[in-house]
């Protein structure tokens, strides 16, 4: 609706421009919406940007181009302001034809075509199969669950990816700290290291080993401990005191795996499978599903990693420096060059993400989002200098910083760390808050901007809690809908004219906007935008219910505030689906 709109005024400005302005015909026509509602509809600049070509005031050039508008029943009104703005008043029966338009096109309307049907991949999440999911998680599954159903309805072909790091050095301490918990149930205790994985959970696994395998993988403590480097006493935290505890821990994965031998890969595999399937299960519960599983250990298994770096030394990014593989990052803007194979001839976690994104472009996306942690800012810089030195079009690649969740419980801040199993779990969030409050208040913040998430606020029943105030305008509509007991279908029918006051065109003024509203966000990455489009309106709707009786004795003007109200729900309903935030029929 509002881009035919937009479209139409769009041509009365070129006729009107090609009068004024025979050779500046190709000048960009922008067309906004003023913030402030009694400057009209829409606005354009135009005049201000013929100014320097025209040597004219622009104020002057904003009348010239009234003065030769071609009449339209679109327009109420058009006039200049400010500086040499001119300003569109629309006639209020192009308001409420939206109306019309979201009862007929019902879940597609807001639908826009803005994508191309190009291919988009988005990878988000992509914890470490290392523990629960912490709130801290549940900030980037949310927002790339939101963004990615977001760039669908804006027209996109989307992969939704999950990462798995199932093929490095972190998996083997939670391997490890899963076999030494198996081992103190069989009475064989050793001393546990502090940089393990602490967690229940990790009992909880070793516990599984132990009831479905007995003492097949027992080995005595003595064997274990024989010939590991001791640790440092405890409460050092200097950092030759911190490198004793990582050499401390990397002996003791090195002996599980000498002295288990094959048994190692079970136990490790255990882990790792009960760990991902804990993952998948809770974001299936908060309702975020993924396309793809991507396994980091088939980048290895496949031979791309090797491959990768292989590629990168043809080009001559790379140098041997001690032994190791250097890739030139600095020649790319990074602040130092970074290692892609030690000495020992293993490849790094860099080696392995540069073979992720080939594989990436090689499967033919048209752009590939990554959504990662505020704290990967300074990982941008290498990952986009590897994908140029292998001659792949860098401005593909977008990356979306999430910023930290903090959880306040009773006035009281929460910590979260995986390996000590001092974490709130995103399971233990949404029980207390349920996924809804869950999904809308992760939604609420631009992604880069920090978060504070007030449990209190979202579980209370008020109009102060954003969420609750959208549910419960969608509640209302539909108890009018339930008490004026009509046909819906026929409303599509309902005479819209007779929609005049002020607040309704208000409503419609803001039906017309969602379309736009969508493109907008999904080029900015932005699903905040829809949960503030979507607290707008049902604050508009609110105030609306509450000045105006819906359903008055006139049937034609009942039927068409009836009509008016089912617009609005089915609007709430579309943005809320993109948030992943149910909309209840009662409240």
């Amino acid at each position: 609706m509002a881009h035919d709109v937009k479209t139409q005024l769009t041509a009365l400005l070129q006729q009107a421009l090609a009068s004024v302005a025979p050779n500046a015909t190709d000048t960009a026509i922008h067309l906004e919406r003023p913030r402030d509602p009694t400057h009209g509809d829409f606005a354009t600049n135009l005049a201000m940007q013929l100014a320097k070509a025209l040597k004219k005031n622009p104020r002057e050039i904003a009348q010239q181009l009234l003065n030769e508008l071609p009449p339209s029943t679109l327009v109420t009104k058009a006039e200049v302001a400010g500086a040499g703005f001119i300003n569109f008043t629309l006639d209020a029966g192009t308001k409420t034809d939206v109306v019309k338009a979201v009862l007929v096109e019902k879940d597609a309307f807001g639908r826009s075509t803005a994508g191309k049907q190009q291919k988009v991949q988005v990878e988000f999440v992509s914890a470490n199969p290392t523990g629960p999911l912490h709130v801290g998680h549940g900030r980037g599954a949310a927002y790339g669950a939101s963004l990615s159903s977001l760039l669908s309805f804006a027209g996109w072909d989307v992969t939704r990816e999950y990462y798995v790091n199932d093929a490095g050095r972190q998996m083997d301490i939670l391997g490890l700290s899963t076999w030494l918990r198996y081992l103190d149930q069989h009475g064989q205790t050793v001393p546990f290291p502090p940089n393990a994985y602490q967690g229940s959970y990790v009992r909880d696994m070793a516990e599984q080993l132990k009831h479905a395998h007995g003492d097949k993988y027992l080995r005595s403590a003595e064997a274990v401990q024989a010939g590991t480097p001791g640790l440092p006493e405890a409460g050092r935290a200097d950092d030759e005191a911190k490198q004793q505890r990582e050499l401390h821990l990397d002996a003791l994965i090195a002996k599980a795996k000498e002295l288990l031998g094959p048994d190692w890969e079970y136990v490790h595999q255990h882990a790792l499978n009960e760990q991902l399937a804990d993952c998948r299960d809770d974001l299936e519960q908060f309702g975020v599903v993924f396309d793809v599983w991507f396994s980091e250990k088939a980048l290895y298994d496949t031979g791309l990693v090797a491959r990768c770096v292989a590629l990168l030394e043809d080009k001559g990014h790379i140098y041997l420096q001690n032994g190791a593989k250097w890739f030139r990052s600095t020649a790319f803007g990074d602040e130092k060059d970074r290692v892609v194979q030690r000495e020992n001839g293993l490849f790094t976690y860099f080696a392995s993400d540069i073979a992720y994104h080939l594989n990436k472009f090689e499967r033919g996306f048209d752009k590939v989002i990554n959504i990662w942690g505020a704290d990967h800012h300074g990982y941008i810089p290498r990952v986009t200098g590897a994908i140029k030195a292998l001659d792949l079009d860098s401005d593909k690649l977008q990356v979306a910083l999430v910023q930290f969740a903090v959880l306040y419980r009773n006035g009281q801040k929460a910590s979260m760390s995986t390996r000590s199993g001092e974490f709130v779990t995103l399971r233990e969030l949404r029980g207390e808050v349920g996924n809804d409050a869950c999904r809308f208040f992760y939604a609420l913040r631009k992604s880069d901007q920090h978060l504070d998430f007030d449990l209190d606020l979202a579980k209370s029943q008020t109009n102060e809690n954003p969420v609750y105030y959208i549910q419960y305008a969608h509640a209302r509509v539909c108890s009018v809908i339930n008490q004026w007991n009509g046909d819906l279908a026929a409303l599509t029918d309902a005479d819209l004219s007779l929609l005049s006051n002020p607040r309704e065109l208000a409503i419609a003024n803001q039906l017309a906007q969602f379309r736009e509203i969508i493109e907008s966000a999904a080029r900015d990455l932005a699903p905040h935008m829809i949960a503030f489009y979507l607290k707008d309106l049902a604050g508009e709707f609110h105030g609306w219910y509450n000045a105006e009786r819906m359903l008055v004795d006139d049937a034609a003007l009942r039927d068409a505030r009836v009509a008016l109200a089912a617009a609005v729900r089915q609007t709430i309903r579309n943005g809320m689906a993109i948030l992943g935030v149910a909309c209840p029929e009662s409240m």
